[in-house]
């Protein structure tokens, strides 16, 4: 279900996705005007925000593994989703959909299909568009070429409802920012002026306000403890400011926390474990059986173990770590022609 609820005129929470390669980072830098992710990075292993400004406005970006990610097991891989979708509470203004426009691929061509599936069908109605171009060629061209001349940038940006910016991967040419930011303004107005919310974004919030009450009542005692010292130290209107400022900074510090690790992300990680023993301990007693009933007993408890070895890698952690793998590899445009009309669906 769409739910557009109106939100401040103040911070502009940008859910950046991509399908594979290093668009979507590039995209982060380039909204935010500094190198917040180096040019090797193709791909990351845990959600993470950014704010900044974007001509004036500030902004929340937020970014989670390639869409197409294929490093990760599957419970990572729901879990960092779950992940992004905290870190962006109550819902995102809109969703940047980053491809390099020079390698557009079968994958990029299905990507709206994920999106839909990982944020709610309607998702796509607060979706834009953004291509990478590299080069001085002229915007009127590179926007020519996606409205008529090239029929899959042309399909690719439908998919989305034509909503679509072309940005320069030279992140520190900041003549593009106004222009940008009046398309993601324009595409909020026309929506209500509000953010997307659906049903797993209100979870996701609910999850985060309940971690929130319960770190706030662990820190009770210190926060008690410090604002005691500050009686001691300071008087009158310069007291009051100093415990503001503290009371803003633990504020700050406990929503960042409760955002990263929640119950809802502990949950996720915890049926991967399990599911993960269930299903390595099956296949271990599919490989035992071929050795009797002994191999059965020993190869199951092997693959148990292996199994929720690999659940367990959908780790919370507090910390982001970037991990940067080699670009995947990337197909020509005859590869998609063939791909398109020849290839079965995936599935």
């Amino acid at each position: 279900m769409d739910k557009r609820k109106k939100g401040s005129a103040g911070e502009l929470r940008l859910m950046v996705v991509g399908s594979s390669g290093p668009s979507q980072f590039m995209l982060t830098n380039a909204i935010l005007g500094r190198e917040e992710f180096c040019n090797d990075v193709t791909s990351i292993s845990g959600s993470m925000k950014n704010t900044g400004e974007l001509a004036g406005r500030q902004v929340a970006v937020i970014n989670g593994p390639n869409i197409y990610a294929k490093d990760m097991f599957q419970a990572k891989r729901k879990m960092e989703v779950r992940r992004s979708k905290c870190l962006c509470i109550p819902g995102p203004h809109a969703f940047l959909v980053a491809f390099d426009m020079e390698k557009i691929s079968p994958n990029d061509m299905r990507t709206s299909r994920l999106m839909k599936k990982r944020f709610g069908r309607q998702c796509l109605k607060h979706c834009m568009v953004l291509l990478a171009y590299e080069g001085n060629v002229e915007r009127e061209v590179l926007e020519r070429r996606v409205q008529k001349t090239d029929w899959h940038l042309r399909e690719l940006t439908e998919k989305y409802g034509g909503q679509f910016h072309i940005f320069s991967k030279n992140w520190k040419d900041r003549s593009q920012d106004r222009e940008l930011l009046r398309k993601i303004e324009n595409m909020v107005a026309l929506l209500g002026g509000g953010y997307y919310s659906c049903r797993t974004f209100q979870k996701a919030e609910d999850y985060v306000k309940k971690e929130e009450k319960r770190l706030r009542k662990q820190r009770a005692a210190e926060v008690e403890k410090t604002w005691s010292d500050m009686d001691k130290k300071y008087v009158a209107e310069e007291l009051y400011k100093k415990k503001d400022a503290y009371s803003a900074n633990v504020g700050a510090d406990i929503r960042t926390r409760a955002e990263l690790d929640n119950d809802w992300l502990r949950t996720s990680l915890i049926r991967g474990l399990g599911t993960g023993l269930v299903v390595g301990a099956g296949m271990g007693v599919l490989v035992g059986s071929i050795a009797g009933p002994g191999g059965m007993v020993l190869y199951g408890v092997i693959g148990g173990a292996v199994g929720g070895s690999a659940g367990g890698t959908a780790q919370v952690a507090i910390k982001h770590m970037e991990n940067r793998v080699a670009p995947p590899a990337r197909l020509n445009f005859n590869s998609i022609f063939i791909n398109r009309f020849f290839a079965a669906p995936r599935t």
